[in-house]
């Protein structure tokens, strides 16, 4: 079944580009490299030089390979409702809306359209949050807060169950969750708390296997962090580096940009 639902929105995803009159090998290609969040373009400039509707083609279906499998298999046994009370698929939708709309609103002025605007908001809030790396414009131009928020997303990643990278929403969701109880038990000591994910009790196991790969993860970044430093770029560069290789986004900022490469590491 996982095969066949990754097989089918592949082909839709071929299906929808040739629908825009892009060429059948650039077309199969972009899909494989959605469909994987693998994100390696076949142009020099990713997917700057294709029509907006293509464009946003590639935005909708990197989002939809950023959610987690379950869900569609509970859309082919008509389970709707669990799907839409799903609290990671709501928290990661509400995380790529909220992106777009603060980014649209940072980068305003920068190009001609509000359409405009919002397409390449939208399509680097879906390309970097589900880790595929694409782009369509140089966002290292942008404004600091929007790079900041691109740089989170990195971190954040797509669902759990899904082709995405990154710490996976559910991962986040549990991390706080965990951390709102452990408040409440400081605030009232003798009050018994339990998280809930989905209605269900979370045992203590994972609550300590998210946590402890939480605490992996920090070390990890922070070391190889300071030992790519001794190259002697920037702070900027080198840990947006970090997070883009750790994460498998693909393009960081500054010297790892959208227009650059890795080449002088």
């Amino acid at each position: 079944i996982l095969y066949l639902l990754y097989i089918v929105l592949t082909i839709l995803n071929i299906v929808f580009l040739l629908l825009g009159d892009m060429p059948l090998f650039d077309s199969v290609c972009h899909a494989f490299g959605t469909a994987g969040t693998g994100g390696f373009g076949i142009k020099n400039d990713s997917l700057a030089s294709y029509s907006p509707y293509l464009q946003n083609v590639t935005t909708v279906f990197m989002i939809l390979f950023g959610v987690n499998f379950s869900c569609y298999y509970l859309l082919l046994l008509k389970q709707f409702r669990n799907v839409f009370k799903d609290e990671e698929l709501r928290l990661y939708i509400g995380i790529i809306i909220g992106s777009i709309v603060l980014i649209t609103w940072n980068i305003r002025g920068l190009y001609d359209t509000l359409e405009e605007t919002v397409r390449h908001a939208a399509f680097q809030v879906g390309s970097i949050i589900t880790t595929t790396g694409y782009a369509t414009t140089d966002f290292d131009l942008w404004p600091s807060f929007s790079r900041t928020l691109l740089l989170c997303l990195m971190v954040c990643g797509a669902c759990a169950g899904s082709t995405g990278g990154g710490m996976k929403v559910a991962r986040i969701l549990l991390i706080f969750k965990g951390l709102r109880r452990n408040i409440r038990q400081m605030l009232s000591p003798r009050k018994v708390a339990v998280v809930r994910n989905n209605s269900s009790v979370v045992d203590e196991k994972t609550l300590a296997n998210t946590n402890a790969y939480l605490s992996a993860y920090i070390i990890i970044v922070f070391a190889v962090f300071l030992i790519i430093s001794l190259d002697g770029f920037s702070v900027g560069t080198n840990f947006s580096a970090v997070l883009a290789c750790f994460n498998n986004i693909g393009p960081g900022l500054e010297a790892v940009g959208p227009t650059c490469n890795f080449s002088g590491y």
